[in-house]
């Protein structure tokens, strides 16, 4: 075991956990998750079997990864953030058959208390403010919060909002539009 789990959470056998992760109190990775390497997993987090997370994720406190969410590399949940994955839930009517798959594409940040409708994708390097709750796909480097969550401007990489000229003023990386939304400059 190359990775570090406390003793009081619990790793079923079958799911796989990369080198240096280390899963935090009282949280429970399903058998059949994949976990990359160097996450972090916080306290009281749920990993579906279907549930695949990148590698240097960090998943903070509180979170549900269920089957078919989908994080790929670098991307951090915040604490308490909530992900679906049945669009029309009932308790008496099991509809594990329509699941739908969210993905989470790398770079992206999700804010404290957002929450993640079912079936969309965060693109890269996005960023969704706290207790937002999201219902579409986001372009890449957007920047959305509210109820329901609307674009508000641009994020660099590094997590600061672009100015007016697609310029990040901490890092001085520079953007165009593009078809997907902005992208890095050449």
């Amino acid at each position: 075991m190359n990775y570090f789990k406390h003793e009081s959470s619990y790793v079923d056998d079958g799911a796989e956990i990369g080198d240096e992760t280390k899963i935090w109190h009282f949280s429970h990775v399903m058998s059949g998750a994949k976990i990359g390497k160097k996450c972090s997993i916080g306290q009281n987090v749920n990993v579906s079997s279907r549930a695949v997370i990148g590698d240097g994720c960090k998943v903070q406190n509180n979170v549900s990864l269920y089957d078919d969410v989908i994080l790929e590399d670098n991307v951090f949940c915040g604490p308490s953030c909530v992900f679906t994955n049945v669009i029309n839930p009932r308790a008496f009517v099991e509809r594990k058959s329509e699941y739908k798959k969210t993905i989470v594409k790398v770079g992206a940040s999700i804010g404290a208390n957002a929450t993640i409708i079912c079936g969309i994708t965060l693109g890269k390097y996005c960023f969704i403010g706290a207790g937002s709750v999201v219902t579409k796909n986001i372009p890449d480097y957007a920047l959305v919060y509210g109820s329901p969550a609307k674009q508000n401007g641009w994020v660099c990489e590094c997590g600061n909002k672009l100015d007016v000229d697609l310029k990040c003023s901490e890092c001085g990386k520079e953007y165009v539009e593009s078809d997907e939304g902005v992208k890095l400059k050449d």
